[in-house]
Order: structure tokens, then sequence, then C-alpha cells
């Protein structure tokens, strides 16, 4: 049978499900068709030396372009890391998603998920110049608005996010949390929770999670830190961790430290998920991309596998989407096409620590829906 396009050459490598091989990868018709050797097709792509792995999943980014000061464009974003899905986490709330989904999500060859800001305008004020925590504002807690704009759009909206900490929330602490969790448990969504510094302490905003809820930003510097200064991790995190919290890197711009990232895979406590949190002000450093941030873990010994799996089949789980982060026949037609090189890269934490990792992580292009887009 002839396909509509081929990767031939390459490793095929999806740890959640069970493969790692050389092979051929077929897609038709949009969707991944066959595994195997000698396919035929009408597109043949030699990938040759590189590992075909589940479409990547950036499981934080904002890609709201346009319509909020933090976002990137997607397309160019996802092509500069082979990612076959992006999720944005907040950067519309209720009162902008309809934009969000009419100007960008349904133009964009890229899939786009969302976890839908608890604020009525997702964060609106997020520059170099101006900044304001949206939850500084308890009046724009949209639970009403956030449930029904859920419920309308399931094929849409994954989620539910809210942000508190001294930088977002500000006076109201740990108040906007409860009411996205209110809202989530109306419409049976899990919520991803970003932390900066106290208050709330991380332990408080870890104890109000649940069994899938998301804590992002699990790697964070002092204060705030997942970890004691004698590298202990803090008790709340091993007990959110029982229980079924997830844990997210959610790298962005202040949200890594080689510190506390070294003391936490020393303990045996490495992430869930891996995500950039790409924004305008780190793209360009000291997050840039899925791929960097996946390059950081390996340069913390975490397995190529475990890297893969969270960027893969964890964050597909923690959305509640089975059909995504997989490599199966009949299955959606995502693959992304990686390569691990021997080379030195130097990689700096939001601190302005450095390390070099001996290997680096390279897109070399991905497959979308059965088509072969470019790096």
């Amino acid at each position: 049978m002839t396909h509509d396009l081929v990767l031939t050459g390459g490793r095929v490598f999806d740890p959640a499900g069970g493969l790692d091989r050389m092979a051929d990868v077929a897609f038709r018709d949009g969707r991944l068709a066959e595994i195997g050797e000698g396919l035929a097709a009408r597109e043949v792509r030699d990938v040759a030396g590189a590992l075909v792995v589940p479409g990547l999943i950036d499981l934080h980014t904002h890609v709201y372009w346009g319509g909020t000061s933090l976002s990137v464009a997607p397309e160019p974003y996802a092509r500069r890391a082979a990612i076959a899905t992006l999720v944005d986490t907040g950067s519309a709330g209720p009162g902008n998603f309809a934009g969000f989904k009419a100007h960008v999500i349904d133009r964009s060859q890229t899939r786009i998920l969302v976890y839908l800001h608890i604020s009525f305008a997702g964060i609106f004020a997020f520059s170099p110049t101006i900044m304001v925590g949206e939850s500084q504002d308890m009046r724009l807690m949209a639970a009403r608005e956030a449930v029904a704009v859920a419920r309308a759009h399931p094929e849409d909206i994954v989620g539910i996010k809210v942000r508190v900490g001294k930088n977002t929330s500000g006076p109201n602490g740990i108040a906007p949390l409860k009411v996205a969790l209110d809202a989530a448990d109306q419409c049976g969504l899990p919520i991803m929770a970003h932390i900066d510094e106290p208050t709330p302490t991380y332990e408080e905003v870890v104890d109000l999670l649940r069994p899938g809820d998301v804590l992002t930003h699990c790697y964070r510097p002092f204060p705030n830190a997942p970890v004691h200064a004698d590298g202990r991790v803090k008790s709340a995190l091993l007990a959110g961790r029982e229980r079924g919290v997830l844990f997210d890197i959610g790298h962005g711009m202040g949200a890594f430290s080689w510190a506390s990232a070294r003391a936490m895979m020393a303990a045996g406590f490495p992430p869930d998920t891996i995500s950039s949190d790409v924004h305008t002000l780190c793209i360009d450093g000291p997050a840039y991309d899925l791929l960097r941030t996946m390059n950081k873990l390996l340069a913390l010994d975490m397995a190529l596998a475990d890297v893969i799996t969270a960027v893969t089949a964890a964050p597909a789980r923690a959305m509640r989407r089975p059909d995504l982060g997989r490599l199966a026949p009949g299955g959606v037609g995502d693959a992304s096409v990686i390569a691990l090189r021997d080379e030195p890269i130097l990689l700096e934490d939001v601190k302005g620590e450095t390390l070099t990792c001996p290997q680096r992580l390279i897109a070399q292009g991905m497959v979308c829906g059965g088509k072969w887009v470019a790096p």
C-alpha cells in the first residue's frame, strides 16, 4: 500500500509505548498508518541519525500572539523546537478567549490547547515596562464566565489556569487559587497553578491541589523554592505527589534554578512534565524553547526515555488527551524528529548560573496531521 508520507532511517522512540527500534513511520489521510520496514509513500523523508518520537507537547506556553503582550507567534516557535502541540496557559481568560480562538487557534497548523485563565482577561499586562498581576484584583476572578466558556469549548480547553504569589496575586494571597479550584470543580477540569514569591508559600499552594492538578514552576529558586537549605524536598511536595498532584518545570524567565533542580533530582524528585513557559521575555533566554529546557534535564542525568515521556505521554495524560503523545497505528498523525548530537551546549538558569552539557538536542522537523513541517 502506498502512503502519503514515510519517515525512513530513523530510530523510532516512544518509551511510554514500548517502542525503540529502527523502522519506517508511515502516514496516510492525516493519521499515523503504519510502523514497519520498507514502507512506500508518495513523499519519503530520510531522517537517518535522528529520533522519531511522538509529537512533542509543550505544556506551558503563551501564544495568543497579537492579543496579549507576553505571547509569541505559535508557528515559528513550534517549528523551532519541533513541537506538535502548544498548550497556552492563561494568556486568555473567558473575556477574550473568543478572539484567541478565532484569530490564532483556528488558524494555526500547530495544535493549540488551552488552560483558560480564571481572570476575565487573562494575563493582560506583562511586558518590560508594564507589569500588573491580574490576580491582584478579585473583581477579575470570573468563575461563572470561565465555567461557561470551558463547557462551550471542550475541544480547546483542557483546564483552568491561576497565578498566585507576591507578584501576581499580591494582597489577595491564595484567594484566587480557591476561586479557580471551585470553577474547575464545576466544569470537571484540572487546574494549573503558578507560584512565584511568597505569599502564599509553596506549601500552602500544593496543599490545596487535587489529583491531576498541575503545579508549574516546580524547580523555582529561593524564595519559595521546593527544597530546604539542606536539600530536603519539602514535605508538602512529597504528600502532593503521593496523592497525584503533577509537577511541571515551566521554566520561563524566573522559575528554573540549577540549585533547586540539582537538589530535587538528587532527592529522587524528577518533574512529571517538562515545559518551557515561553513568552516574549524569555524566548531569547534563559528559557529559549522546549528543546533547550529538555536539554537541561538531560544535563541533570535524567534519562532520555524519561525526558521524552515528560514531553509526550505525561502531558497528554495531564490534559486527559490519550490520543496525543504516542506513536500508534490509526492514531493522531503527529511525530517529532529530533537529533541528540555529541556537541557541547552552554545552559543557563534564571539566576545566570551556567552548566555545560556534552550533548544537545536539535529539531530536524515534524509531522503534524500527517504532513511534513520543516524546521
